[in-house]
């Protein structure tokens, strides 16, 4: 498994981006088809680009898995995250059969909420079927929080055994996904509540012109106002995943000021233990006239955003007024049952198009390919993706295998031309002249000798640079400034 080490500087999760092949089903509603994880020091810069050109559709299917969750979302491109998958009882069953019967051969993007058995419960069983079944799993995205559970332990073994990327996952951290804006708010840097798994749930809002879809996993109120807190208007989405499954303890005053929603999901089982969703927080929601659809009634919601509108189909025709939704029949989870439209919301109503926000968003993220190249003030986009510092077998006989993998996570190319990357021991490499790294690509620097490519530099050393036990990578640039001091143990 890939993992990054240690770190007491900024280290960006990085992938290359890998499309799933996606055929969806058509449907009258017309829709197409831890041993421990090192964490990151970067401050989220959410985005909000709701009057970006848009190609296409993006669909998110909350599928009906009982007191649990999982959703599914395919990009306009048919790229695919998968968010969660399921309860432990049924070992994935439900969300498996769903991709199946979906025609999702691939995962390009799987998102673990967090660690609690209702969320991970089909995760050993998917990695086990992609890997060796289908077309396999892009990267696995975890907030890091380990659960002391044989169902979390089965998840690292498989991932173990297939070998699957795997990512701690905090605010701020890129998760590049083809034609759809994605910003990670949460979890915190560093983690709020003692590392509560619930409070640190990673928190994702997905933006496709003027919509936008707020998924906070199990985070509760402590979460829930720093997200608030440093956010605000930049939380504004048309749709909301209710959190913690309805929970009072969640979906409070506060995000749903600040969200704005036209319409929340709420995923929990009719016979809920728990009693989800709570009243209170259909109280919440009736007091806003925010649309709740509940998947124990309505079944699989299926979402479908053209970047203005967004169109809804469920299962069932049940009530959408929060104080009447349990009124609706309830629907067994693994209905196929097909989607049929129930209704259509204006996702510009509530968009930064209409609406200012209050909160510095951040830069706005190209929706073009553009390659502007950065300035020296976007020179800090530069960030250390994996570092290898000790190469498979002997080091001096193996020293291609030793190498540094940089990334650009910032919105602009960046130059290197004249850069320099050094070590403790002032051993320097300097990038070739007119280097450029476009946003969200990779270099490998290699230790030993090679023809330079776009993806792959060579340091020419005739031997090892990296310290195995622990070094620091700096790197200048040009001018002499250092933009990155990295260091790993």
């Amino acid at each position: 498994m890939t993992r990054r080490r240690s770190s007491t500087t900024v280290v960006v999760v990085a992938l290359v981006v890998l499309s799933g092949c996606v055929g969806l089903v058509e449907t009258d509603a017309g829709l197409s088809g831890p041993d421990s994880l090192d964490g990151t020091e970067t401050r989220a810069t959410a985005t909000q680009t709701a009057a970006a050109p848009t190609n296409g559709s993006v669909e998110v299917h909350f599928v009906n898995v009982g007191q649990s969750v999982s959703t599914l979302v395919v990009g306009p491109t048919n790229e695919t995250m998968l968010i969660d998958s399921g309860d432990f009882r049924d070992d994935g069953e439900h969300v498996l059969d769903y991709l199946q019967r979906h025609n999702v051969s691939r995962i390009d993007h799987f998102v673990v909420s967090h660690a609690d058995a209702d969320h991970i419960g089909g995760n050993a069983a998917l990695v086990d079927y992609y890997e060796t079944e289908a077309d396999g799993i892009g990267a696995i995205y975890d907030p890091g929080i380990a659960a002391s559970t044989q169902t979390y332990e089965d998840y690292l073994d498989a991932v173990e055994r297939h070998n699957v990327t795997l990512y701690e996952t905090r605010e701020g951290d890129p998760l590049p996904f083809e034609g759809v804006d994605v910003d990670v708010l949460g979890p915190p840097e560093p983690y709020i509540e003692n590392g509560d798994r619930n409070e640190n749930s990673i928190v994702l809002r997905l933006g496709y012109g003027a919509t936008g879809f707020l998924f906070t996993g199990d985070a509760e109120d402590d979460q829930e106002q720093s997200l608030v807190d440093t956010y605000g208007d930049c939380l504004r989405s048309t749709v909301m995943k209710a959190g913690h499954h309805g929970s009072r303890s969640s979906t409070g005053d506060a995000v749903l000021d600040a969200a704005s929603p036209e319409l929340v999901v709420v995923s929990s089982a009719n016979d809920s233990q728990y009693g989800h969703p709570h009243e209170e927080v259909l109280e919440r929601l009736s007091n806003r006239s925010v649309s709740a659809y509940w998947t124990a009634t309505h079944g699989d919601v299926v979402l479908s955003s053209d970047g203005r509108n967004v169109t809804v189909a469920t299962q069932r025709a049940a009530p959408t007024d929060p104080l009447s939704i349990r009124n609706g029949t309830p629907i067994e989870p693994g209905a196929t049952d097909p989607v049929v439209p129930r209704a259509t919301v204006d996702g510009t109503t509530n968009s930064s198009e209409t609406t200012p926000t209050a909160t510095d968003c951040g830069p706005e993220t190209p929706t073009d390919g553009g390659t502007d190249t950065a300035t020296a003030t976007d020179a800090d986009a530069l960030v250390v993706d994996e570092i290898n510092a000790d190469a498979e077998g002997d080091d001096r006989e193996n020293l291609n295998d030793e190498y540094v993998v940089f990334r650009n996570a910032g919105d602009d190319a960046l130059d290197l031309g004249g850069w320099t990357v050094e070590d403790e021991a002032a051993h320097t490499y300097t990038f070739p002249d007119g280097f450029t790294l476009d946003r969200n690509a990779t270099v490998t620097l290699r230790t030993g000798s090679g023809t330079d490519t776009d993806t792959d530099l060579y340091w020419g050393s005739g031997s090892p640079i990296w310290n195995n036990g622990g070094d620091t990578i700096i790197v200048t640039t040009d001018e002499g400034e250092a933009v990155l001091r990295e260091e790993y143990s």
